[in-house]
């Protein structure tokens, strides 16, 4: 466990952060360090980590705020102060680490030196509170083994990171794919255990925060597909191409022709049917229970209307070159 060290980041996180502090306080021993990057939080996130006795690091107000930046800080520190540390676990303020995690997946790391990242099963901490706490608790139920990509939350080795020079720091979602992209082109791979990892505290409870967050995936999607869409990665093509046809084509058609049809074009809609049924059979077949199949399809299905406007959102923003801010979604 010596040769690990966490990176923290957050915003605002309140009291999550704590208990995201904490549950690395219990099972990392005093001398690995602990750091927090903060990213202007207005509340009183900075106070209560530094009383907590991890170590503090502030971004620059005067640069655009990420995820991605944060993390680059976090392994920047480690690197320069802590060059005995083979190993980051990085982590969101929201989340909280499962005991027997981190011991698990560094000897993982240990046994198959061809891995740059292992990580595990991130569970919503109340899926009760909200279907939408409900909704993500689904999403992260994702298949193990070998994959292409992790979370914000994982496992990760030094080395390899140091290789590819970390995060694109001015992504403003979807970075650890972009990032996994680049370490599987030097021939590193990424694997998904089947383990709990971390306790991920959404604290969504309004359709406004699961729309902004949709709109926020859909921007992921349009940006990874303009950095990686070409082959042999082809990244987020299926995606891209879904958003479009769902979240605009269809409608815009059945609308638009319905007065040339007398209302035939809108037989179209019914085709939104038929990808509820797709996506409920693949829940079902993916071990979900017939409820929750139903729910995370219906929601699938209406995502695709905010998806479509984070990808209209990326294009115009781009090729107007206009100033890209985070989509911030929670309370």
């Amino acid at each position: 466990m010596s040769s690990i060290a966490v990176v923290t980041i957050g915003r605002n996180e309140g009291d999550r952060l704590i208990g995201s502090l904490q549950s690395i306080k219990k099972v990392l021993p005093e001398t690995n360090p602990i750091i927090y990057v903060d990213s202007g939080s207005t509340d009183d996130s900075v106070n209560k980590a530094e009383k907590l006795g991890v170590i503090v690091l502030n971004l620059d107000l005067s640069i655009p705020f990420t995820a991605a930046r944060a993390r680059n800080t976090g392994l920047k520190y480690i690197v320069n102060h802590y060059p005995q540390i083979n190993y980051i676990q990085f982590l969101d303020g929201d989340c909280e680490l499962h005991p027997q995690w981190l011991d698990k997946a560094r000897k993982r790391l240990e046994e198959n030196p061809s891995l740059a990242i292992v990580c595990g099963r991130r569970r919503e901490k109340y899926p009760e509170k909200s279907l939408y706490n409900r909704l993500i608790d689904m999403e992260w139920n994702t298949p193990i083994g070998e994959v292409k990509a992790c979370g914000g939350d994982a496992l990760m080795r030094v080395s390899a990171l140091k290789e590819v020079n970390g995060y694109k720091q001015d992504l403003i979602c979807g970075e650890e794919p972009e990032m996994c992209i680049r370490l599987r082109e030097k021939g590193w791979k990424i694997e998904r255990l089947d383990l709990d990892m971390t306790y991920h505290d959404a604290a969504m409870y309004k359709f406004s925060q699961w729309w902004k967050r949709s709109i926020r995936g859909g921007w992921a999607i349009a940006e990874g597909y303009a950095m990686h869409g070409k082959p042999p990665e082809n990244y987020m093509i299926k995606e891209l191409k879904s958003g479009y046809l769902w979240g605009f084509i269809i409608p815009f058609i059945a609308i638009v022709l319905a007065y040339f049809t007398n209302g035939i074009s809108l037989l179209l809609l019914l085709s939104y049917a038929l990808l509820y049924w797709k996506i409920y059979r693949y829940r079902i077949n993916f071990s979900d229970n017939v409820e929750n199949a139903k729910l995370y399809a219906y929601w699938c299905v209406l995502s695709k209307f905010p998806q479509f406007i984070g990808q209209f959102q990326y294009w115009w923003k781009k090729i107007n070159k206009q100033k890209i801010t985070i989509i911030e979604y929670k309370s």
